[in-house]
């Protein structure tokens, strides 16, 4: 009888051996990555620390103290005097332009979308599509001279209404695309037992197909929300008295009459991304489900 006997490097080729030296190897901290990441960490947030504890500082000391360092005495006399230089008219303004804009654009959109996905086999309704698709490939800066041309015969110039109805129109195409993907993937046996108990279409588009895309709704909301508040050359271009400006234009003209008074204008900006961040706050599970299941499509 004789033994055979095995070194401890033909032992630890087997299963288990290959399993330890890869989950060793899988254990190993990736350096580099975390290095980058960190990196990446410090550009976000240096400056919105830097905007934060400016906007907190006095015009006075500004220039006398670091940039970085936090103010010995912080104020909150930068936010008032932004206040009173109308900034709650230039507020005013941009919530009625979004809002404005937003709610008839996705009613639209999601109105347009439903009839695509349904009646898909009609000419008429393919064509409409295609003419949606064309809308993504124009950008807003190649028909500014058009839009200003119409707003001026249509008498609508230096109004919130001359801001709504382009921003109207240039935030369908993107809507229907996104909500068309949508509702194109609820199954067709829940309209064909819609359409059994007796419902009509106008029943089944709001009671059907509006909950089952309210992630896409939510999403498409969001964004053109945010697109429409931060826009700039709508504003600049059909509006002219200051009653009728909005905030990014609001904060365009406000650095360029006190370009020497950086706190107060660092104040206004803060002022202007709260409406933003409390939109995303509200909205953005949902937008985050949209994407992530428009992203998987």
């Amino acid at each position: 009888m004789s033994l055979t006997l095995t070194r401890p490097s033909e032992q630890s080729t087997g299963p288990r051996g290959r399993q330890r030296h890869t989950s060793a190897g899988s254990r190993r901290p990736n350096w580099l990555a975390g290095l980058g990441g960190w990196v990446w960490l410090a550009i976000i947030v240096i400056p919105l620390y830097w905007v934060v504890i400016t906007s907190l500082k006095l015009q006075s000391n500004y220039y006398a103290s670091n940039p970085l360092a936090p103010p010995p005495d912080p104020t909150l006399d930068n936010y008032r005097f932004v206040l009173e230089a109308g900034f709650v008219r230039y507020f005013v303004n941009s919530v009625i332009a979004t809002a404005g804009a937003v709610v008839p654009a996705v009613v639209v959109s999601f109105m347009a979308a439903y009839a695509i996905v349904r009646g898909w086999r009609l000419r008429f309704l393919r064509a409409v599509n295609g003419l949606f698709l064309m809308g993504l490939a124009i950008p807003l800066q190649a028909t500014i001279i058009p839009v200003y041309l119409i707003i001026i015969e249509l008498q609508l110039y230096d109004s919130l209404l001359a801001l709504i109805l382009p921003s109207i129109a240039f935030a369908i195409p993107l809507s229907v695309l996104v909500l068309s993907n949508f509702i194109r993937d609820v199954p067709k046996e829940l309209f064909e037992a819609m359409r059994v108990d007796g419902a009509n279409e106008w029943t089944t588009m709001w009671r059907l197909a509006a909950p089952l895309t309210r992630p896409a709704i939510l999403t498409v909301t969001i964004y053109n929300a945010l697109h429409i508040w931060n826009g700039f050359l709508l504003p600049l271009v059909l509006t002219q008295s200051p009653e009728q400006r909005t905030l990014p234009l609001a904060l365009w003209s406000f650095q360029g009459r006190y370009s020497v008074n950086v706190p107060a204008t660092v104040a206004a900006v803060v002022l202007t991304t709260l409406p933003i961040l409390a939109l995303y706050a509200v909205g953005r599970r949902q937008m985050l489900r949209g994407l992530a299941a428009g992203f998987s499509k």
